[in-house]
């Protein structure tokens, strides 16, 4: 039940404000900025927090499952397992996302995708070095 919550607080924070990020600098937002327009953007971020949280509350805990499946999977170690979710994450992302816009590009594809792969990698860590795990139990012979 922890990893749900660990992952449905950070992972709407955090790729709100990294969606927020990508959209500004798609663009063209951070070719002329000086530092009032820098807390603008930390502003329209907190002043949206609610739909971020809104939108991805459910995305997140979908990325959850996928952590907490794998976690039973004796054979695949803490490493591999934040991988393979930020990959999970990083797909479902780029293909949700990479397609908004006029622009479209490996550039767009990377954008979005990390917008999916580093909350989900960040939350699985700190399942990880936070939450105590499930041990597997031992098969009688």
């Amino acid at each position: 039940m922890k990893r749900y919550l660990v992952f449905a607080l950070v992972g709407p924070f955090v790729g709100g404000f990294l969606l927020l990020l990508t959209t500004t600098y798609q663009s063209g937002y951070w070719a002329q900025t000086s530092l009032g327009e820098v807390g603008k953007l930390f502003a329209v971020f907190f002043k949206t927090l609610q739909y971020s949280y809104l939108f991805g509350f459910l995305p997140s805990l979908m990325i959850g499952a996928v952590d907490d499946i794998l976690v039973h999977i004796r054979r695949i170690g803490p490493v591999l397992r934040m991988l393979l979710v930020g990959l999970f994450a990083f797909g479902l992302t780029a293909l949700t996302y990479s397609s908004r816009g006029a622009d479209s590009g490996a550039v767009q594809l990377i954008l979005y995708g990390l917008v999916g792969f580093v909350p989900s990698v960040i939350s699985s860590w700190l399942v990880h070095k936070y939450v105590q795990e499930p041990q597997p139990a031992a098969v009688p012979t």
